[in-house]
């Protein structure tokens, strides 16, 4: 049966995961690591999704416990409905997998490939979709090519046209543009947009914060095993009470004027020779127009400005930053 089900009966969460747990047992001189820690996560249906954090906060970990590659400790997770204990079979079939690894048979064409991974899932051949899943990721033209010709890019590309033969209303990409240019990361979204757009959901995991803030509607931030923030993404923007603005000054001055030290500026001069004061604020109890009256006041004059609104950057080094002693880092504390 097709993992897409009538509309009616279409659940609320794509994904569902309460009380997850993965603890990897000591081995030799190795103690034992707990990648998971009591993870409650759901992911709405439809949703394009961003899972972020930083190297060995549990990303990978958790997705290879919804593909059933790896054994939870506790908990559950639910797939399309599908509780992954109980059936793990209609589970596995309402999702598909996109790796990091680019694990493609070389001696197989693109249009051979996705025959066989359509036949793993017991898709007949009247109902396999091979050419429109090749035209969707812009292989089309490849589909004779033998896979060990295909670049970098298009191996990507041929690997979401495997995850995709069975039909899955869900489809998790674990870090797919990594290692590959601009202008094949942006068809890659293109391809992944339009999927959206069509009704599959999708999870994303990246180190390219741009990319989550540009494509996801929602975002869950993890970190040492724990969700440490899952919301939608304008309202996670509008956590962090922070705000800085740039102002450019006609006068060539090397020192902070007495009358702006409360404000804790940063000077510097660009390459054209101008001089930027910076300022870092809080947006709850100063706003950009005191600062301009301050600059103003210290008898500069204000030949341009720039103000720099948070972004997914700034939520992401605050939350995966602190150690839980003192303030969080800010991006340029961290840079």
């Amino acid at each position: 049966m097709s993992a897409t089900q009538d509309k009616n009966s279409q659940p609320e969460f794509a994904i569902e995961i309460e009380g997850l747990c993965k603890t990897y047992a000591a081995a030799g001189r190795q103690a034992e690591k707990v990648a998971l820690d009591n993870v409650d996560l759901t992911i709405p249906r439809g949703s394009l999704f961003g899972l972020l954090g930083p190297n060995g906060a549990g990303k990978s970990t958790m997705i290879n416990i919804m593909a059933g590659l790896v054994q939870k400790t506790a908990g559950t997770v639910k797939i399309w409905g599908r509780d992954i204990d109980d059936q793990p079979r209609n589970a596995k079939a309402a999702i598909g997998i996109v790796p990091q690894e680019l694990n493609i048979d070389p001696f197989f064409t693109p249009e051979e490939l996705l025959n066989i991974q359509a036949g793993m899932y017991g898709v007949r051949k009247s109902e396999r979709r091979t050419e429109e899943i090749l035209k969707a990721v812009g292989l089309w033209d490849k589909r004779d090519a033998y896979a060990r010709t295909l670049s970098g890019g298009m191996r990507r590309r041929m690997l979401i046209g495997k995850a995709m033969v069975h039909n899955p209303p869900i489809l998790v990409l674990d870090e797919p543009t990594a290692g590959v240019d601009i202008e094949l990361r942006q068809q890659l979204w293109d391809n992944v947009v339009e999927l959206n757009k069509r009704g599959t959901t999708v999870l994303l995991t990246t180190h390219y914060l741009e990319e989550a803030e540009e494509l996801c509607d929602r975002i869950a931030i993890i970190n040492h095993g724990q969700v440490v923030a899952h919301d939608e993404k304008k309202r996670l923007l509008g956590r962090l009470d922070a705000k800085t603005v740039r102002v450019s000054v006609a006068e060539a001055i090397t020192s902070i004027p007495d009358a702006l030290t409360p404000l804790e500026p940063q000077l510097s001069q660009d390459l054209d020779g101008l001089t930027w004061l910076t300022v870092s604020y809080r947006p709850s109890t100063t706003n950009a127009g005191d600062i301009i009256t301050a600059v103003q006041g210290a008898g500069l004059t204000i030949v341009d400005l720039v103000t720099e609104e948070t972004d997914l950057e700034d939520i992401f080094l605050q939350l995966t930053s602190s150690k839980g002693n003192g303030a969080p880092k800010t991006k340029a504390q961290a840079a």
